[in-house]
């Protein structure tokens, strides 16, 4: 198991993170993989795999209602396996295993779109500073950017672009019809086609 705590970004500052993440270890050849239904989940508040959650729901009942359990989404996992549940957590992060794998966008703005998840949204793991501003698009409000990476600097990506063209769910209304234009000016058609 590897647990972190660090800073991270929430709404548009650095705080200090008072959750940490259990990730269960990756399996290596010759030994045996974690079972999530017989990780222990330490003391604290803790951010623990969906599917460690699943199998361990009701020893971590208790906790989960005082506030001290929430989960994190694979990028491979279906976020309406939490349907009728997501009222349980503080929040629900969401797993980059890898910048370059989209599929965290998707289970962001389904969750924020299609469940009607409003609390606080986190985008975990290789999360870089160019990424940000498209995660704040689609509903993330919370970053925990890549161990290596300055979250200060990270920070300054959320305003990397002054508009916006499309609707998504941080602007429902695509640019075009959020700036009035004047109207075409009147077209005189008599002998068209002639």
């Amino acid at each position: 198991m590897n647990m972190s705590k660090h800073l991270i970004i929430k709404g548009r500052e650095v705080v200090e993170d008072d959750w940490q993440v259990l990730r269960l270890a990756e399996p290596v050849e010759g030994a045996p993989a974690h079972d999530p239904a017989t990780v222990a989940v330490p003391e604290g508040k803790f951010i623990v795999p969906l599917s460690l959650w699943l199998v361990q729901r009701e020893l971590l009942a208790a906790r989960t209602a005082a506030g001290e359990i929430a989960v994190w989404i694979a990028s491979d996992e279906r976020p309406e396996t939490l349907k009728g549940l997501l009222d349980q957590f503080p929040l629900i992060a969401v797993d980059f295993p890898k910048f370059t794998d989209g599929r965290g966008y998707s289970i962001a703005y389904n969750l924020r779109t299609r469940l009607g998840w409003t609390g606080e949204l986190r985008a975990i793991g290789d999360v870089l500073r160019d990424q940000l501003f498209s995660m704040q698009r689609v509903g993330f409000d919370a970053y925990s950017v890549r161990a290596d990476r300055d979250p200060h600097d990270a920070l300054k990506g959320l305003s990397d672009f002054s508009e916006t063209y499309q609707a998504s769910v941080d602007q429902k209304v695509p640019l075009f019809r959020r700036h009035p234009r004047p109207a075409p000016a009147a077209v005189n058609n008599d002998g068209a086609g002639i």
